[in-house]
Parts: C-alpha cells; sequence; structure tokens
C-alpha cells in the first residue's frame, strides 16, 4: 500500500504519484492512466493494462467458440 496525499496543483486538487508506482505501472509524464471504481474501492491502471486483460478474454472466447466463429465468418 503506498499512502498519498490530496494537494493543491493550480486550481486543482491532485496527488503526486511516487517514481516506484510510475514505474510499475509503466507510464510517464503525459501518458493516460484510467481510475476505475470498484467494490473494494478505487483501482488506478494504464490502457496497455487493460487493453491486454481485454485480449486475454477476447482469446479465451475466440478458442471456446472457434467452431461457431468459422460458421458465422462464411
Amino acid at each position: 500500500m503506498t499512502r498519498l496525499k490530496v494537494q493543491k496543483i493550480g486550481n486543482s486538487l491532485g496527488v503526486i504519484l511516487p517514481k516506484k508506482v510510475l514505474i510499475e505501472l509503466g507510464v510517464g509524464e503525459g501518458d493516460e492512466l484510467f481510475l476505475t471504481k470498484t467494490p473494494d474501492g478505487f483501482k488506478i491502471s494504464n490502457p496497455d493494462e487493460k487493453f491486454k486483460k481485454t485480449m486475454e478474454i477476447a482469446e479465451k472466447v475466440m478458442d471456446e467458440y472457434s467452431e461457431t466463429l468459422k460458421v458465422l465468418a462464411k
């Protein structure tokens, strides 16, 4: 767990992510992050992680329904 402090940034409020967190997320200045509400709180992730998970699900579906997809492709 990493503790973050809400602070004034210009006319807004924000948090500064520590360098180690940025490295683990694989992001740098100007990159996008996703903030997702979960039953346990919030999750911060980068688009690449979300895309990777989406592709893993898509591959499972394609494997499971490969014959159906072949028929539909005709």
